[in-house]
């Protein structure tokens, strides 16, 4: 595969608009707005009524609201290389990890349309934690320019002081005109640390939580951990709201593709970092008033976050094959958007992990793959032997600290309450299998269930096909096996 800044059909299309910055370009332009750290449904528009988000209810109300969305890797870095490339993360060499260096043979779609005439920016968080470099060992800019000039008071000391919406007005007023953009809202938040109570100070009420999930204790503890949560999120959409003005304004709003999601689930126990229902499956919504035929309906879909990249090429008008990405493994769903109904729907779903932070001997992982079909998920622990969330003496430390934590932590003493500690820290079996449908928080492991064989097998079967090998390269194996419950 050629290298991206080597090849001349993109190249010459570059010169072709820098050339004739006063040539209207009709194609559409992108904000991608994505949130750190947020679960489905948590969103006003969901039903989660202690969630105030009026700017992504408006973004679905306007246009759609997708209610099976995955990401294949529940950790920023690998969550949004799958994002910005198209492939699955184990797909992705290095960059399946968290704080990779990004490799330079892979290309994103920031930098694929830019070099097709697209002004692209970004403000807040882009992609990472990591180095991304290029051949020649100059930094990338993988979602484009960042602007962070302008800053504002948070609310709270655990919410950044960028002021994302501005300078999302300044990017705009520097844009060549004539030009599309592509615009990436990587909001810091709802990203720990939290100022622990902040919510109450700011009005909210324990007693406004509905429910707590299962694998936590239900106390005042945790409910205030939720609220403190929510009150980030809501700062996130906050800065979403004041950027549809802000193309209201400047007369933009009509053809902008506005998509409003997070990288992965919530920072708190068995969510974020695992790959379970809280981790993996994302609030999604997604606004283009002149592209949408049929707008404020639900979409059932399965879709992938590697199915975003070939919309964004599709939709810029830019042939795949031939815009020097490595080979996107995602599919776009542009029909959805613009026949109101999917011509290829997705069967299954595909979720993996291989390692995310320190926290066990040798910096090895805890290698995952999963598959999401027909309201089963199916989970392959691959080294059970190993800590899931990290070792014990370093902090298990792919479970960002807090309140939540602390408590489950705590629940180890207490025999009654044993069963928090196990579900967030434990050792797992093997394989897992939940029925998604009836229990979402994934308490049940049914793969012993005789009735569920049949299904079981099928799943299996079905991921071992399609998501077992990496890429061969230096330091990977090109294939996981199983042998006595362990890696070999």
């Amino acid at each position: 595969m050629r290298s991206l800044f080597l090849y001349p059909t993109i190249a010459s299309v570059s010169l072709f608009f820098s050339c004739n910055e006063n040539i209207k370009d009709d194609r559409p332009n992108i904000l991608f707005c994505i949130a750190d750290d947020i679960s489905y449904p948590h969103m006003g528009i969901y039903g989660t009524d202690w969630i105030h988000t009026p700017g992504f209810d408006r973004v679905a109300k306007e246009g759609l609201l997708f209610e099976n969305v995955y990401t294949c890797n529940a950790k920023s870095s690998p969550s949004r290389s799958c994002i910005i490339t198209g492939r699955n993360s184990w797909q992705l060499e290095e960059a399946c990890n968290h704080w990779p260096n990004f490799p330079a043979k892979f290309a994103s779609y920031p930098e694929i349309l830019e070099k097709h005439g697209y002004c692209t920016g970004g403000t807040g968080k882009g992609w990472g934690p990591g180095i991304a470099l290029d051949s020649a060992g100059k930094e990338r800019e993988l979602v484009g320019k960042m602007w962070q000039q302008h800053r504002l008071e948070p609310l709270t000391s655990g919410i950044s002081n960028i002021d994302y919406a501005a300078n999302f007005r300044e990017f705009l007023k520097q844009r060549p005109k004539g030009k599309p953009f592509c615009f990436w809202y990587g909001s810091l938040e709802p990203h720990r640390n939290y100022e622990y109570g902040s919510s109450l100070k700011n009005g909210k009420h324990i007693n406004e939580i509905d429910s707590v999930p299962s694998f936590w204790p239900d106390n005042e503890i945790v409910r205030t951990d939720m609220l403190d949560y929510a009150l980030e999120i809501k700062h996130f959409d906050m800065h979403l709201n004041r950027m549809l003005q802000i193309l209201e304004e400047c007369g933009e709003l009509e053809n902008t593709i506005i998509i409003a999601t997070a990288d992965h689930g919530m920072p708190f126990p068995r969510c974020k970092g695992q790959e379970y229902e809280y981790s993996n499956h994302v609030p999604f919504a997604l606004m283009w008033k002149k592209g949408i035929k049929h707008t404020g309906k639900k979409i059932k879909e399965l879709i992938s976050f590697i199915d975003l990249a070939p919309t964004f090429l599709e939709v810029a008008k830019i042939e795949e094959r031939s815009c020097g990405m490595a080979p996107i493994t995602g599919r776009s769903f542009t029909d959805i958007l613009t026949d109101g109904v999917s011509i290829k729907k997705r069967d299954f779903i595909l979720i993996g992990k291989e390692r995310h932070d320190i926290g066990r001997p040798h910096d090895q992982g805890y290698p995952i793959r999963g598959i999401i079909k027909d309201g089963y998920l199916f989970l392959i622990n691959f080294e059970p032997c190993r800590w899931p969330a990290g070792n014990p003496e370093t902090g298990y430390a792919n479970v960002d600290g807090g309140a939540t934590k602390s408590e489950c932590l705590k629940s180890r003493k207490a025999p009654q309450c044993e069963k928090f500690w196990q579900l967030s820290f434990g050792k797992r079996e093997a394989e897992e299998l939940y029925c998604i449908d009836k229990d979402r928080d994934c308490m049940v492991n049914l793969v012993w269930e005789s009735s569920l064989q049949d299904i079981k097998e099928e799943m299996k079967s079905l991921l071992l096909r399609n998501a077992i090998r990496l890429i061969p390269t230096r330091g990977f194996k090109s294939r996981f096996t199983i042998k006595s419950g362990c890696v070999r």
